[in-house]
């Protein structure tokens, strides 16, 4: 059986969390704060639905977004009031790892498989109301979304006979037996609605009687069984701590068996205090939350590699490092944007080498210099725009998407990082 996802949902209407569709009564005026307390309480996905009638209030509830997605820990999937392929694009830029087309609507379809051309389908969820929808459109769905997301209770052995696509269930049910029949079923990937979304929601409690119903649910799963390590003198691991973004080695602590456990369990890094003898979450007296984004064995499979996202500084001294004592040595700048701009790169030559379904980047490719060159114009004058309204944020997601499409321009004309490096400093 597959690891599934409880995924807490979030309605936001005139700029507060309401309880669910048509139904207005406030549950939180602080949304952002709702988030980051489901992500903090072990949600393992947030999905919100903009209820917004007006474009304001629609901008309003996308910058509600982009607020959320800076305190929360857990991936995003966002929708509501999409009326053009600019909203999309917002939602996108919000930092919502999909956006929702509403296929009810009627123009859903010819939404969705622009959206599925401009983004790629990995971007692309759709909302469905009922089984006659994905019936008549399976296939087209299956070539523009990589998610489909029920909105009512269904016949979901029929539906799952019909499409591979992972599927989440948003249902207003509170029946607990009714949600353990939900997750068992094979193409469930996760589970939501108003159950899941109580603020008030023990989420390590409900996760414990799903694993009583043979349900796994989780953010990781380990291929080694902690058994496999090999262990030092006191049956600790050793684990190194890396910055993600950053890259920048952030402390050494040490893992038993159970602190192993928990981090995979609750994806926040938990160890084993060696002065103490007891379990830590690391942040927990302090909120500097370490939250994982992998976990990696070396060779003699007696040292582990986190790379976690760091949440304030990582040393007790209020050092962003713990390694902030310099011995030997001259001092460097370790920070270098240039990585992240290769590293963009890199992945646009892949693209290239190696085509990926739905992906945005081989469409471009595929349909050619010309193709490229219109979305180059296109973004440059989008920058211009941005720069003339009020937000100062759209500037900054205007330049990012412009350099995007640059890079692809660049690695079609074989133009490196390097050589643009090399032209600026003899300049």
């Amino acid at each position: 059986m597959s690891y599934k996802r409880l995924i807490p949902c979030i309605f936001i209407a005139g700029g507060k969390a309401v309880r669910w569709f048509h139904d207005d009564e406030v549950i939180s005026e602080d949304v952002v704060g709702l988030a980051k307390s489901y992500s903090d309480l072990g949600a393992d996905e947030l999905i919100i639905f903009d209820l917004s009638e007006t474009d304001d209030e629609h901008e309003a509830s996308i910058d509600l977004m982009r607020r959320m997605n800076r305190v929360i820990r857990i991936p995003m999937v966002a929708g509501g009031n999409i009326r053009r392929q600019e909203d999309v694009k917002k939602i996108l830029y919000a930092g919502a790892k999909r956006a929702i087309i509403n296929l009810s609507k009627y123009d859903g379809v010819e939404m969705m498989e622009d959206a599925k051309l401009r983004f790629g389908k990995e971007k692309i969820a759709v909302s469905l109301n009922d089984f006659d929808a994905l019936f008549k459109r399976k296939r087209l769905i299956q070539e523009c979304c990589s998610e489909i997301i029920f909105m009512h209770r269904l016949d979901l052995n029929s539906v799952m006979n019909v499409t591979d696509i992972p599927s989440v269930i948003v249902t207003d049910t509170m029946e607990e037996s009714e949600l353990f029949k939900i997750l068992k079923c094979p193409g469930v990937k996760g589970l939501s609605g108003k159950y899941v979304s109580q603020p008030e929601l023990d989420f390590g409690d409900f996760k414990e009687k799903c694993g009583i119903e043979g349900i796994k649910i989780t953010s990781f799963e380990s291929i080694m069984d902690f058994s496999e390590f090999k262990l030092n003198e006191n049956g600790l691991i050793p684990v190194v701590v890396q910055n993600y973004k950053t890259q920048e080695v952030l402390m050494l602590a040490y893992m038993n068996e159970e602190a192993f456990d928990r981090t995979v369990k609750t994806g926040r890094m938990t160890y084993y205090s060696r002065s103490r003898k007891e379990l830590w979450v690391k942040g927990e007296t302090s909120g500097h939350y370490q939250y994982v984004k992998s976990l990696t064995i070396d060779c003699d499979k007696d040292t582990l590699l986190a790379k976690v996202d760091q949440i304030g500084a990582a040393c007790h001294t209020g050092n962003p490092t713990c390694f902030f004592q310099p011995l030997v040595g001259m001092d460097y700048d370790t920070k270098n944007p240039l990585q992240i701009f290769e590293k963009v790169y890199d992945t646009i030559i892949d693209r290239r080498e190696n085509p990926k379904e739905g992906s945005y980047t081989n469409y471009l490719f595929d349909k050619g210099l010309d193709k490229i060159l219109k979305k180059v114009g296109e973004e440059a004058t989008e920058i211009v725009i941005a720069a003339k309204n009020k937000n100062p944020e759209e500037v900054k997601y205007e330049l990012a998407d412009f350099l995007y499409h640059a890079m692809v321009l660049m690695v079609e004309k074989g133009v490196k990082w390097e050589d643009i490096i090399k032209e600026l400093a003899d300049r």
